[in-house]
């Protein structure tokens, strides 16, 4: 039985307490990176610079999404006029939004990851990692993969229709 609201998956067992602690980690984690990060870069460079990079960053990284959202919007729009199934094109603009998110946060760190993840030359790598997570979580979602048992959502009983 799940609580009210939550998703019958999510956070159980080992896994969910992995993904918690995981999760604590990043969040702890990343912004001590990121301020150490910028103190490293504020010795080099100085202060004023350092500042002015960050905010240069972010202005590049608004334009970048700019761009590159719209044409994933206008690829997504194409896919669905001409009738196939655009995956391709729904995963680029999850993967703009997410590169977005992280290049407007401030901080060096989170600005190189979100340019690796929008970028149009490193995004097919990005997009085969989210294709093999999204996968992943759909075939454990259901306690096994194509052809091993398991298969298929859980508590289904097969039957026949007789009238």
């Amino acid at each position: 039985m799940t609580r009210p609201g939550a998703t019958p998956y999510a956070g159980r067992g080992r896994r969910g307490r992995l993904v918690r602690r995981l999760l604590v980690v990043v969040l702890v984690l990343v912004p001590l990176v990121e301020v150490a990060t910028i103190v490293l870069v504020g010795r080099t460079i100085g202060g004023w610079p350092t500042v002015l990079l960050l905010l240069l960053t972010s202005v590049l990284g608004a334009w970048v999404i700019r761009k590159e959202g719209a044409r994933a919007w206008g690829a997504l729009r194409e896919a669905l006029r001409s009738g196939r199934m655009p995956a391709r094109e729904l995963a680029d603009g999850v993967l703009v939004l997410v590169g977005g998110v992280l290049l407007l946060v401030p901080g060096f760190v989170t600005d190189v990851l979100g340019l690796l993840v929008i970028l149009p030359w490193t995004r097919p790598i990005a997009r085969i990692w989210l294709e093999a997570v999204v996968a992943r979580r759909l075939f454990g979602a259901f306690g096994g993969g194509p052809g091993r048992p398991g298969d298929g959502p859980p508590d289904v009983v097969q039957g026949q229709i007789v009238d």
